[in-house]
């Protein structure tokens, strides 16, 4: 049976995007205008371009305004699509100790797109010990790898600020189970540790999941203050 190319057109897969893709996002919507400059890129992998889209809508429908902080944030797509998507947010910056060399072509890219990202997104290759935190700001970690989740979660914390965290490679010798892998397995332990955590710290928790058909590490934990103002729309 002929499945198609819509079937073949895996939203997981690490292959590149392309001018070759660029039918797959011939509509109108939002989606396939981003789609379409992120083609014209030729530099971000197809999975990123599905887990950011999907992280950063679901944190926008929740979580408005702020700056944007995009730690770990690699290319700093995610970063670009919280300010598409909510424009009362003024800048955003995106941390990384190393900033790929292509993130500077997909940031002209999506600019020549979307004109008022010009100049709102600062890429800066730094720890994330040097990055002021403040409150209110919305802090996106996606796919932060194993304990440097806890460690945004830290800053986030110890800030007040707002969370919207995609987890992944869970580690037992570097994150905490809370002995609950007795009965969950091994990430969803340590993710119910970082939520209860959040919870007890006075923050409001809302847990969802992006397809797992784009990654297997689904889990997106969307947080923010108990104080008013400065928690969801």
């Amino acid at each position: 049976m002929n499945e198609g190319p819509e079937r073949r057109f895996d939203p997981h897969s690490r292959s590149l995007l392309t001018v070759r893709d660029l039918p797959r996002f011939s509509g109108d919507s939002l989606f396939d205008r981003i789609g379409r400059a992120v083609c014209s890129a030729e530099c971000l992998p197809r999975k990123e371009l599905f887990e950011s889209w999907e992280v950063a809508r679901r944190a926008r429908r929740k979580l408005r305004g702020g700056r944007v902080l995009d730690l770990a944030g690699g290319h700093g797509l995610t970063a670009r699509l919280a300010l598409v998507l909510d424009a009362t947010s003024e800048s955003a910056v995106v941390v990384d100790r190393r900033i790929p060399k292509s993130a500077q072509t997909l940031a002209d890219a999506l600019d020549e797109s979307f004109p008022r990202l010009s100049g709102r997104v600062e890429l800066r290759e730094s720890d994330l010990d040097a990055v002021e935190v403040a409150r209110g700001d919305l802090v996106l970690a996606v796919h932060a790898c194993g304990a440097l989740t806890d460690a945004v979660i830290d800053r986030v914390v110890g800030a007040g600020a707002r969370l919207a965290a995609l987890p992944c490679c869970h580690d037992t010798s570097t994150c905490d189970t809370g002995g609950l892998d007795a009965w969950l397995d091994v990430g969803t332990a340590i993710d119910a540790v970082r939520a209860t955590r959040l919870r007890a710290s006075g923050f409001t928790v809302k847990l969802e999941r992006i397809p797992a058909t784009i990654t297997p590490k689904n889990r997106l934990i969307l947080a923010w203050p108990d104080s008013p103002g400065l928690g969801a729309a």
